[in-house]
């Protein structure tokens, strides 16, 4: 499975934690606020987001399972300060060959963030069949759905953004990536197994006081649009120069497209 820095998620965590949708996350917490306890399991945990993020919505009786491939970013997650009522369980476990065990047992919730983008469809049929076998509901937040907006607009922007959604779809570890298709693919494939679901945009709004990001953001893009190799390397270090330049003026912004659901099942255990 691809791997991200704990500095990169780190940059990114206030972005996420704003954008989460709040009309999905209202859901999520309305479906479990009659439970004294609650028992979660979260794919691909990163450096704990998730745990910090939706904890407080949930009821005050926790265990996570903290599921990831990186140890050092497990030892992160698990390392915040929490409430003597929330434990966190780290488990070790490459999510590209093997997952289901990790959804057995006494579990109410999956936490997904961040991740969907980078599955196979192979990769999410077999997910939605092991979570439609134990009718577990599902959280999944900020899966990239291709839209990058920029401001000011430049001619190549069209091109850069193509070509990076290109790249999106290429293999992250789990085989060919869904990449932006993956929430309306997710959402139809969970839908037609009988869940009932909420979802709605949680996009990044990137303001031109927000250098660091910006710059980490359009560095990638024109990395990824070189690896693609749709368009003449001049002209993406052209464009990335001029991005550079307005990133430096406090003159430019993004919104980045991004989106939240959560999935029901029409069954109860």
């Amino acid at each position: 499975m691809s791997g991200f820095s704990a500095e990169w998620l780190a940059l990114r965590e206030s972005y996420d934690v704003r954008a989460r949708n709040p009309t999905v996350l209202d859901a999520v917490a309305a479906s479990f606020k009659s439970m004294d306890a609650i028992r979660v399991v979260d794919l691909a945990c990163g450096a704990g987001s998730t745990v910090r993020t939706l904890g407080c919505h949930l009821p005050a009786r926790q265990i996570w399972d903290l599921v990831h491939n990186d140890p050092r970013l497990l030892s992160v997650a698990c390392s915040g300060q929490f409430s003597d009522d929330v434990r966190l369980n780290a488990v070790p476990l490459d999510l590209s060959s093997n997952f289901a065990a990790v959804l057995d047992g006494t579990k109410d919730l999956i936490t997904i963030s961040a991740l969907l983008d980078l599955v196979s469809e192979d990769w999410l049929d077999r997910f939605a069949q092991h979570t439609t076998a134990r009718a577990l509901p599902v959280y999944a937040a900020l899966t990239y759905d291709g839209r990058i907006e920029l401001s000011p607009a430049d001619p190549l922007d069209a091109a850069i953004t193509s070509a990076v959604n290109l790249h999106q779809r290429t293999d992250k570890g789990f085989g060919p990536a869904l990449g932006p298709s993956a929430a309306a693919t997710a959402i139809s494939k969970l839908k037609a197994l009988g869940y009932s679901i909420v979802d709605g945009n949680s996009d990044w709004v990137i303001g031109s006081a927000d250098q660091e990001i910006q710059h980490e953001l359009l560095a990638g893009w024109a990395g990824a649009a070189s690896e693609i190799k749709s368009l003449p390397g001049g002209d993406i270090a052209s464009w990335l120069e001029k991005r550079r330049t307005a990133v430096k003026d406090r003159v430019s912004t993004m919104r980045v497209g991004h989106v939240d659901f959560f999935a029901t099942p029409s069954v109860t255990r």
